[in-house]
């Protein structure tokens, strides 16, 4: 199947995006690696009139860490962001993600905006967002403003983003001393998109486990916060025990809708199953 026809367009500035989308509203999408987009199109599930390609806006890519932040731009390939000293160092967790998203081919031309923007529930970049607390930078025309990635994710495939807007970049706390994180998923094939996936991040010491943030993916239509599973960790020791009460937990905040590939039981199942390993290798 060939996709519909459409107009496209190439602005070389923000204010040239912004006018354009404007001016043709919900009939206009804008296109960044394109990877999630052209499927789309080729299926039909997608009939734009105007494609708003905003790979030669300025000032939308790279990899910057200025004090206790670091920011990555809309455009920065998942290559990019696999081979960041930067990130390896700084946002442990983003980098054991990236290498489960697709192939090789498909993360040399993905963008992290694009995988941001589209909110699939079963991404890798939205779940390590949310237990980052992180924020997202969103331009319009008027003015930028920033959102919290636990407020910006709201239903499946729906964003905090306003028409016209657009977001430019992603700004990441950079992780403290004495934290640890893991990121887990379990999916059909390797690349494939997760059956359930775990970005878990944490602070160890003295043996105990505190300020823990497990977000699932995969498991509803937005990332999910599990807050009573790391209740039930805060300063204790991830012995069984401990693990069995935050694995209990789940039933009661995951949703895990059954799929084409598993029942509701076996996804719950699976994402304890992760939880396990994740607090396991959190110990280590």
């Amino acid at each position: 199947m060939k996709a519909p026809s459409f107009s496209y367009a190439r602005p070389g500035s923000l204010s040239g995006v912004f006018e354009l989308l404007e001016r043709h509203g919900d009939r206009a999408r804008v296109l960044a690696g394109g990877q999630s987009l052209l499927a789309s199109l080729n299926l039909r599930l997608s009939a734009p009139e105007l494609l708003v390609d905003i790979a030669c806006v300025p000032g939308l890519t790279g990899i910057t860490v200025a004090g206790d932040k670091v920011r990555i731009g809309a455009l920065t390939t998942h290559r990019q962001i696999e081979r960041s000293p930067e990130v390896a160092r700084h946002l442990p967790l983003l980098a054991q993600a990236v290498r489960n998203v697709a192939c090789a081919a498909i993360r040399n031309v993905g963008t992290f905006g694009g995988s941001i923007a589209l909110a699939d529930p079963a991404a890798e970049y939205p779940a390590c967002a949310v237990a980052l607390d992180a924020t997202f930078v969103l331009a319009g025309r008027a003015a930028e403003r920033r959102v919290r990635a636990r407020e910006f994710f709201r239903g499946l495939y729906e964003t905090a983003l306003r028409p016209g807007e657009l977001l430019i970049a992603g700004e990441f706390p950079v992780s403290g001393d004495g934290y640890r994180s893991v990121f887990l998923e379990l999916a059909r094939r390797r690349g494939d998109y997760a059956m359930v996936g775990i970005a878990a991040h944490a602070r160890t010491a003295g043996g105990r486990i505190s300020d823990a943030r497990l977000a699932f993916l995969a498991v509803s239509g937005t990332p999910v916060l599990a807050v009573r599973a790391a209740a039930a960790l805060e300063g204790r020791p991830p012995d069984a025990r401990t693990v069995a009460a935050a694995q209990a937990a789940l039933g009661d905040e995951l949703e895990a809708p059954a799929d084409l590939y598993a029942s509701r039981a076996t996804k719950l199942h699976l994402a304890r199953v992760l939880l396990g390993r994740a607090l396991g290798a959190l110990a280590r």
